[in-house]
């Protein structure tokens, strides 16, 4: 299995691979803004790709529950200077964390080689078509809503089904518009319109979305679900990291990148111990 990003190939399975999550936004849920500014950005991403990240995910839109939309100028002028002087400064690949088709392109443009979208049930197609003309790696995740009303009493029958049923269609619907499968990864959208019932049924049933044979991706780094305090939600972040990536998860999205990219490196190395 392959995932075609940009100009890289990356063959799966491999050791998993790491996000490191840049937030450009003063009113972020786990940093509260504390790497707002652009040089603090990139000084932040710079440490994260040298404890192991093998992506680093720029935004600049809070997505946390309730968050307050931003306008497509502001959002640019947060992540475009971020990313310009990060290809500058390292080789790590560069992914961008958007529902603004514009905000994708000029992303692209400017040197990412990845879309991360969480608004991949909306409607219409442009984003697909930024994905397909530009040959950059596109995420896919699901969320029932949006960020300002997904934790409003989430409901399924079955949320696993759901996200099954609805990584199906968009693969489908992306295939119409030529953005082919190997361009794509997958995300169940942890803590995206869930409880902490369904975010534990997702992590615990993940194996069901392997059948699509395409990278999945899983972020559940310092989630509410998890409890306690934000900083006190390390270890089960990475304990989470740890269960996603043995059950199918080719990517996992995080926060504290060098002691993630540890416990995986570990339980890899076990895990092809045990193999031998």
């Amino acid at each position: 299995m392959i995932w075609q990003t940009g100009d890289i190939t990356w063959q799966f399975p491999r050791p998993t691979l790491v996000m490191g999550i840049v937030n450009v936004t003063p009113d972020s849920f786990s940093d509260g803004g504390k790497f707002s500014s652009a040089d603090a950005a990139v000084d932040h991403a710079l440490q994260l790709a040298a404890g192991g990240a093998e992506l680093l995910d720029v935004g600049g839109e809070s997505t946390r529950p309730g968050a307050p939309p931003v306008d497509e100028a502001e959002e640019l002028s947060r992540v475009i200077p971020v990313i310009k002087k990060l290809v500058g400064e390292t080789d790590t690949l560069i992914s961008v964390d958007t529902q603004k088709p514009a905000v994708a392109k000029a992303a692209v443009a400017a040197g990412a080689r990845v879309i991360n979208d969480i608004a991949a049930h909306r409607a219409d197609d442009a984003m697909w078509r930024v994905a397909a003309e530009s040959g950059a790696g596109y995420i896919a995740m699901h969320m029932q809503g949006t960020p300002q009303t997904m934790q409003n009493a989430p409901e399924y029958d079955d949320v696993v089904a759901t996200v099954e049923a609805f990584f199906a269609e968009r693969l489908e619907a992306m295939a119409a518009v030529g953005l082919p499968a190997e361009q794509v990864a997958l995300d169940p959208g942890i803590g995206f319109g869930k409880t902490a019932g369904h975010n534990l049924a997702l992590l615990e049933r993940l194996t069901r979305f392997t059948r699509f044979q395409r990278p999945l991706m899983v972020g559940a780094s310092r989630k509410s679900f998890l409890g306690g305090k934000v900083t006190e939600r390390l270890d089960s972040s990475i304990a989470c990291a740890c269960r996603a990536a043995a059950d199918g998860a080719g990517i996992v999205r995080v926060h504290d990148v060098r002691e993630t990219v540890q416990a995986l490196r570990a339980m890899e190395a076990v895990s092809s111990e045990e193999g031998g």
